[in-house]
């Protein structure tokens, strides 16, 4: 019997989650059956959208139920094999959760292909973060050569993409980060063209003096004041992709201010699209995605930063740390 280390949601937090939210448990998992596989864990995924898992609000996804595994994505290595698909040894990714170790469908794994690059790009630049960007850009936002591209979160796994891909469109790409090491990460080392602080008191009036023709394409990663910021600016015919809305996900500040009049007046006013996506709804292009992307990434014609944490137990703090802007890069927990 394989025995495997689980984190489970103990209970549903009110605002910033806390470490008794969490609760750590080891169990004896089964023997594989007829079609499944048995996986060791070896990087778990930490990404905002796991806040909203955490809730019991109504979403596009079932809550974790308490008591339950938290939600996440994984790279893995096979163990044991009862499906065609997979032989011990292969490297694959999968939806297992918070666990050092899993027993899963086989339908429900794919084979890692990063081209060359680590592993764990599989769960970042080359995963669903990578994806998200790409499918956001390319068939919501459609950046033109000379446009202007923001996007929030800059530095993070899906703005960073967004705005390297912006610059390969031949649009013009600003990033929005948290602190001066971060934008000089934006600025310096993916290459945009301007990189904005969003604790600086007069983001407003900075992102102005950086977009003097206005925005044409706003990604949508955080809302809060940057949003404030962003909405004046959207030209005429403007899309935005809205991907996340970080600052509102632990339930702090989303009413300090009705931000619908002004949003809604602007959208009527300059024709805007604003369009929620889940990245799922693209799936069928993921191939196309991994075939564009996995060489540029491989040869670092397009970059991107990790944010590795070792340990499985210290996932619950570094996902903690994540809401409120701690990480540097794409956050992932190395497990074996």
């Amino acid at each position: 019997m394989t025995q495997a280390t689980r984190i489970l949601l103990a209970s549903r937090p009110s605002g910033t989650p806390t470490l008794d939210n969490f609760r750590t448990e080891t169990v004896e998992l089964p023997d594989a059956a007829e079609g499944e596989v048995t996986l060791k864990v070896l990087y778990l995924s930490l990404d905002p959208y796991m806040r909203g898992r955490m809730s019991d609000a109504k979403s596009y996804a079932e809550p974790v139920p308490v008591g339950g595994l938290m939600e996440g994505e994984t790279v893995a290595e096979v163990l044991k094999s009862r499906h065609p698909g997979f032989a011990p040894g292969d490297l694959v990714r999968g939806r297992t959760g918070w666990c050092s170790h899993s027993v899963i469908n086989g339908d429900k794994l794919r084979l890692i292909d990063t081209h060359g690059a680590p592993i764990s790009t599989a769960l970042g630049v080359l995963g669903m973060p990578g994806f998200t960007a790409w499918s956001g850009l390319r068939f919501i936002g459609k950046p033109k050569a000379g446009e202007t591209v923001a996007v929030a979160a800059a530095s993070g796994p899906v703005g960073s993409m967004v705005g390297q891909l912006a610059k390969l469109a031949g649009a013009r790409a600003v990033g929005i980060a948290g602190g001066p090491e971060k934008c000089a990460f934006v600025k310096d080392e993916l290459n945009f063209d301007a990189a904005l602080d969003h604790r600086s008191a007069g983001l407003a009036s900075d992102l102005q003096a950086e977009c003097p023709d206005g925005i044409d394409v706003y990604f949508e990663n955080v809302g809060g004041h940057v949003w404030d910021a962003v909405l004046p600016l959207l030209n005429l015919y403007g899309r935005v992709p809205v991907c996340g809305l970080v600052a509102h996900y632990n339930g702090e500040g989303a009413a300090d201010t009705d931000r619908l009049p002004p949003t809604m007046s602007t959208i009527l006013r300059r024709s805007l699209l604003v369009r929620g996506f889940i990245q799922t709804e693209f799936a069928e292009h993921f191939d196309e995605f991994l075939a564009e992307i996995g060489p540029r990434v491989a040869s670092g014609e397009i970059r991107y930063r990790e944010d590795v944490v070792d340990g499985l137990l210290n996932a619950p703090e570094a996902f903690i740390g994540m809401l409120t802007g701690k990480n540097f890069g794409k956050l992932v927990v190395k497990v074996a």
